[in-house]
C-alpha cells in the first residue's frame, strides 16, 4: 500500500516539473490523452494510503461512491473543455488548479468509489464515458472553427480522433462484459 502511494507521488512530481509538463503540455493529444490521464492514475496509487490515513473522512463523504463518481465525472467534464485546455497554457492558475484536481479530486474518488458502486452504476459510467468522448470527438473533428488558441487545426481533429477511438474502446470493453464469465475471477 505504502509502495502504491509512493509511486504515485513520483509520478505526481515527475508530471509536474517543468520540462515534463511543457513537453506533455505542447502536442494537443498528449496533453489530453496523456498527460491528465497519468495525473489520475498519480492519484488512483495514492488512494489506498489516503484512505488508510483518513478513514473517517471516506466513510463520511463517499459511503456508496456515488458523491466520488459525480466529483470525478465533474472534473473530467470540465477538463475536456476546449476553453479550459487553453487556460491551463496561458492561465498559471489553471494549470495549478490541474495539477491539483486531477489527482486528488477525480483520481482519488475514482479509485474510491469504483468498489462501491454496483453493477449498474459501472454500466452507467461506461455509457456517459463514451457518449462523452464520442460527443467531444464530433465536436474537435467537425468544429468549423480553432477551438484552442494555444493548438493548430490540425492537433484538434487528430484529438477528435483520438476521442472517437477512446469511445470506441469504451462500447467494445463494454460489450465484452456481457460475454466473460467472472465466476472464476471472484
Amino acid at each position: 500500500m505504502m509502495k502504491q502511494a509512493i509511486y504515485g507521488l513520483v509520478l505526481y512530481v515527475f508530471l509536474m516539473l517543468p520540462p515534463v509538463a511543457n513537453l506533455a503540455e505542447s502536442v494537443m493529444t498528449i496533453h489530453m490523452h496523456m498527460q491528465m490521464p497519468l495525473f489520475v492514475i498519480a492519484g488512483m496509487l495514492m488512494t489506498p494510503y489516503l484512505k488508510q490515513r483518513f478513514p473517517t473522512f471516506f466513510a463520511k463523504w463517499n459511503r456508496n461512491g456515488v458523491p466520488g463518481i459525480i466529483l470525478f465525472m465533474i472534473i473530467i467534464m470540465y477538463w475536456m473543455l476546449p476553453r479550459t485546455m487553453d487556460e491551463a497554457l496561458t492561465i498559471y492558475a489553471i494549470e495549478i488548479f490541474k495539477f491539483i484536481s486531477l489527482p486528488f479530486l477525480a483520481g482519488v474518488p475514482l479509485r474510491d468509489s469504483w468498489i462501491k458502486l454496483g453493477k449498474m452504476g459501472k454500466n452507467i459510467i461506461f455509457v456517459t464515458l463514451s457518449l462523452l468522448c464520442g460527443f467531444m470527438g464530433i465536436l474537435y473533428i467537425f468544429s468549423p472553427e480553432q477551438l484552442c488558441n494555444n493548438y493548430l487545426i490540425v492537433e484538434q481533429i487528430t484529438l477528435g480522433w483520438a476521442f472517437l477511438f477512446l469511445a470506441l474502446s469504451i462500447i467494445i470493453y463494454f460489450i465484452q462484459q456481457f460475454f466473460v464469465d467472472k465466476t472464476e475471477y471472484e
